[in-house]
């Protein structure tokens, strides 16, 4: 047996499959640099996802290799009590990205382990236990995280955590509630969101987790004021506002955060994947006061990682290179040219139903039918298999009622002939997509 061969029977003898109906990318990944993945076979395959829509910086980034190795040869672990210097760095730093009042940093590994944190010190703080989040969600595969994570993975495993409540995503494209002119009326489809969870709460609503741009979701941005009311409503109700800005956190939306474009500031940030560009790290950010709070009652998150030297050595290199290259301008320069190869590409395609997202995280929804939105699953995964025969790498979402939706985010470092490459490959796929069908 050839070693190729060797290699995909010991994966398939050897591995658990954890992407649900998922397969495995038939590819054997060698090395990756900058905005590229290379094969076993020598193929270059240009990632336009940031590996797990992480990877901002590209991969083996110099600068964060370089304190990688620094780094593990002078402190990579600690006992989980000690502090060391590039922690409280971090922490510092990451406050002052942020406006007032979050200013207290938690480091952890994962946007699963930092969403069970910050709905654990909801939970304590306010006393409270209900946890209210978007249709469409998804915030990790660990208990809290997952009980409000309604994308996928919700059935064959049990009962979730008690009292987690879902309302409806605001979705333009895909309209539940419509005004006069047929548009989404988000106002009323919160109203009516709420009324459903005041019905069905205890009168114990803690929190409110939800993402600013609804990635697993299809790429689903809720309109400008949406969160402004969201947060009322949440104040209303004596609850707590935790926005988790795992890929849409430093600079990749075009800002710093997300949530810098309505208005709002929450009273938790979680962050993870962008922070490490790659590498696992994570944080919770809140208010002094919320942190006080939380220490008067006791508030235990005690885990092997967290506060490691050598992860938040990274988060600070990181820092380092969003601001004095200034990524946020670059995502939004780039963002703008990838828009406007996307919408060419609609122009070309009559399947491209819809556009949407922002700065370097895009969503490009694929339909049968631009009258009846009709989606394809086969339609989306002929186009994926294309791209990647083609030499590019892109994520397809496909959820119930919607067609496939393309989540694009390359990294914030890649070049306009890469992104222009990127539009050249799908351009080319979608139309041999087409001629299938």
């Amino acid at each position: 047996m050839n070693p190729t061969a060797t290699f995909w029977a010991d994966a398939d003898r050897h591995l658990v499959r954890y992407a649900g109906a998922g397969a495995f990318t038939r590819e054997i990944i060698d090395h990756a640099e900058g905005s590229f993945v290379f094969t076993e076979d020598g193929r270059r395959i240009l990632d336009f996802t940031s590996g797990q829509m992480s990877a901002i910086l590209g991969h083996s980034h110099p600068e964060i290799v370089e304190t990688v190795r620094r780094q593990v040869g002078r402190l990579d672990h600690l006992f989980s009590g000690m502090l060391s210097r590039p922690v409280v760095d971090l922490a510092r730093r990451l406050a002052e990205t942020l406006p007032a009042p979050l200013e207290k940093a938690l480091l952890l590994t994962t946007g699963a382990e930092s969403n069970e944190a910050a709905v654990r010190m909801a939970k304590l703080v306010t006393g409270k236990h209900e946890i209210v989040s978007f249709a469409r969600s998804w915030h990790g595969m660990t208990q809290a995280a997952a009980s409000a994570t309604y994308s996928a993975g919700r059935r064959g495993y049990g009962p979730a955590a008690p009292g987690n409540f879902a309302i409806p995503a605001p979705h333009a494209y895909r309209p539940d509630f419509t005004d006069a002119d047929g548009k989404l009326d988000w106002r009323r489809q919160l109203d009516f969101g709420f009324d459903l969870i005041d019905a069905q709460s205890v009168g114990s609503l803690a929190a409110c987790l939800v993402e600013p741009i609804l990635s697993s979701g299809g790429i689903i941005e809720p309109p400008p004021g949406y969160f402004a009311a969201l947060q009322q409503k949440c104040r209303e109700r004596g609850m707590l506002l935790i926005l988790d800005e795992a890929q849409t956190g430093l600079c990749r939306t075009g800002t710093w955060y997300a949530f810098e474009r309505d208005g709002v500031v929450p009273d938790i940030l979680t962050l993870s994947k962008t922070l490490g560009a790659g590498l696992p790290l994570a944080a919770v950010l809140t208010s002094a006061e919320i942190e006080q709070e939380a220490h008067d009652r006791g508030f235990l998150f005690f885990t092997t990682h967290v506060a490691d030297p050598l992860p938040a050595a990274v988060g600070n290199t990181v820092l380092d290179v969003l601001t004095r290259d200034r990524l946020d301008s670059r995502a939004r320069q780039l963002g703008g040219v990838l828009r406007r190869g996307l919408e060419q590409i609609a122009e070309y395609h009559d399947v491209v139903g819809d556009i949407r997202g922002r700065g370097l995280l895009a969503g490009l929804e694929l339909v049968v039918d631009r009258d009846t939105k009709q989606g394809s699953d086969e339609l989306g995964a002929h186009v994926t298999r294309r791209c990647l025969e083609l030499g590019l790498h892109m994520n397809i979402v496909q959820l119930p009622g919607m067609g496939g939706v393309f989540r694009i985010a390359p990294p914030l470092t890649a070049t306009e002939e890469e992104i222009s490459l990127g539009l050249s490959i799908l351009d080319e796929a979608i139309g041999d997509a087409v001629k299938t069908l």
